[in-house]
């Protein structure tokens, strides 16, 4: 008989390791910092050397931990692809997505039924967070957030890009038959709303349109874009939004872009995934498909 060491340690073992921290360990697997701490030691017992040394406040994995944690994670990815082969044909699979509010209730949710229609035994759950720089937790198998996939920008995940980001002027068309707007000049003697979660928008758009004498214009700020979105639906005045949230909207006819040559590029959105956690193939056909949505997807405006 092979004599293994104790599995579920070495479950533990390597998400410590991957995350560089017990704490985020214990959060992505739902223990507690001292369970995770005890199933390390019981696995240095084991192994009769130490796998983790106190820096500070933190446990650092030792650079052998760190190559047998790839070795581990590598063999995690092996048992999953093998059990995937092996498991019920038909069985449905989970896949835990976290985004941020604006992403999920404008760009995926609207989107998700074209997956599901595609991969009928795979379930997307889709949680939220407040921020699109919200700290990354366990608890998901695909987390989107703002940013570039460049190599040690998300250290521990695997990025994908997924989807560019536009801003460009917005308004309720019933505001823009009242008091159209044809030329930059003409947001003058209009309300301004905002957000707080996006709080350059405004003054990237004026600069980019040649108006960086209205810059310090006051604005109304609400605290999160979908509360603005829905000011601007209501006709409150005007404001600056992502072409890739909108979308549905302009093309309904809820909302419009007045000036849609004057556009202000933004950082993206990426798909993250941990490294070592499960790269099932309904995993990756998920980041595929979001990154091929978001392709066909440029957020070319309407009026």
């Amino acid at each position: 008989m092979r004599r293994l060491p104790p599995l579920n340690a070495l479950r533990v073992f390597e998400v410590a390791a991957r995350t560089g921290s017990y704490a985020e360990a214990a959060t992505e697997l739902g223990l507690t910092h001292g369970a995770v701490s005890r199933q390390i030691a019981a696995l240095e017992g084991w192994l009769g050397q130490r796998l983790f040394a106190r820096v500070g406040r933190r446990m650092v994995a030792t650079p052998m931990a760190r190559l047998f944690a790839d070795e581990v994670s590598a063999s995690f990815d092996r048992v999953t692809a093998a059990a995937e082969a092996c498991g019920r044909p038909g069985a449905r699979r989970i896949l835990r997505v976290s985004a941020p509010i604006s992403f999920a209730m404008r760009w995926l949710i609207p989107r998700l039924e074209r997956f599901h229609d595609e991969h009928p035994f795979v379930e997307v759950s889709v949680t939220t967070v407040s921020t699109v720089h919200e700290e990354l937790r366990g608890g998901f198998d695909i987390a989107i957030r703002r940013g570039v996939a460049g190599e040690g920008a998300w250290p521990h995940h695997r990025a994908v890009p997924v989807l560019e980001d536009i801003d460009t002027l917005i308004m309720r068309p019933a505001l823009f038959a009242q008091r159209p707007i044809h030329a930059p000049a003409d947001v003058e003697g209009h309300s301004f709303l905002a957000s707080e979660t996006r709080p350059g928008d405004w003054i990237d758009w004026l600069e980019t349109a040649g108006l960086s004498h209205l810059a310090g214009r006051p604005r109304q700020v609400f605290d999160h874009f979908f509360i603005t979105r829905q000011a601007f639906e209501d006709g409150l005045g005007l404001g600056v939004g992502p072409l890739p949230m909108l979308d549905i909207d302009i093309a309904s006819g809820r909302l419009m872009a007045p000036l849609p040559h004057i556009r202000v590029p933004r950082t993206g959105y990426v798909a993250l995934t941990p490294v070592g956690a499960d790269n099932s193939a309904p995993l990756t056909r998920f980041v595929e498909w979001l990154a091929a949505e978001g392709a066909a997807k440029s957020g070319e405006p309407g009026g």
